[in-house]
């Protein structure tokens, strides 16, 4: 994937990583950024070839929010329009959430308002120990509306009434403490851990994971009695899949499934 006027992209060895591309604005975004990100996301969905994908920031920050001048346009904007601009702000956190495959967020720098909500949509979060997390819209008259579903599912309700209400700008060891990130490394470490982190994954059965993504999206707020018939049919399905077969005569027989590269 090339030619984006916001992003850089790059696969290497099944991982894709794509990189917010504007350190002159701290990398935040605008809607060309939007509509790239969901055609690069949407691209690494339906390649096979990507096991996972890595999303960062260029220079000092992740994503410091929404640009400024894409601000000032959208306080132009009718209600209508301003609605419309919101899905496609909700269109690219639910992608990356329900994508097929782990998503990885590489917070490199800040990660304000709507960098925090990008951040959040993502299955892991690993954070440099140099990181600043904030949810700011309050400060400006604003509220984190399109990306809320996100850092509550992340935070919960009672963390995010404290930082949703304040603005409060966050070290990395407090955004681990109160859930929204799940690792913090030394910053010179930062791309150590991600590598370690990718190359667990790519051990694990490409549609598995998958279905453990599902798993826990289905079954967060389904009555018990649900989800026990849900949850024996999700393993009955996997257990005579391909992959689950496959996985389990791996086991058995003392070798590494065929999805596992030779080196791993």
């Amino acid at each position: 994937m090339s030619g984006h006027k916001t992003l850089r992209t790059s696969v290497d060895d099944q991982v894709a990583t794509i990189t917010l591309a504007r350190p002159e604005v701290k990398n935040a975004f605008n809607d060309v950024m939007l509509g790239e990100l969901l055609e690069v996301y949407g691209g690494y969905n339906a390649d096979p070839s990507v096991r996972a994908v890595v999303i960062t920031g260029e220079g000092d920050s992740f994503c410091a929010g929404a640009d400024l001048n894409y601000m000032k346009k959208t306080a132009t904007y009718t209600f209508e329009e301003n609605y419309r601009d919101g899905l496609v702000i909700s269109d690219v956190m639910e992608l990356i959430h329900k994508l097929r495959k782990p998503t990885i967020a590489r917070v490199n720098g800040y990660a304000i308002g709507g960098g925090a909500g990008l951040m959040a949509a993502n299955d892991i979060v690993v954070a440099s120990d140099q990181a600043v997390i904030s949810l700011s819209e309050v400060k400006i008259g604003l509220v984190p509306a399109c990306i809320s579903p996100y850092v509550v599912m992340r935070a919960g309700p009672g963390a995010c009434r404290e930082f949703f209400l304040t603005g409060e700008r966050m070290k990395a060891d407090k955004a681990f403490r109160l859930g929204l990130v799940n690792t913090v490394a030394p910053h010179e470490e930062l791309d150590a851990e991600i590598e370690k982190l990718t190359r667990r994954i790519k051990t694990s059965g490409p549609e598995a994971l998958k279905v453990c993504k599902d798993l826990i999206d289905s079954v967060d707020e389904m009555p018990l009695e649900k989800a026990k018939e849900h949850t024996a049919r999700v393993i009955a399905e996997v257990r005579a899949s391909d992959e689950g077969v496959e996985g389990m005569t791996a086991f058995l027989e003392k070798r590494k499934p065929r999805w596992v590269e030779k080196k791993e």
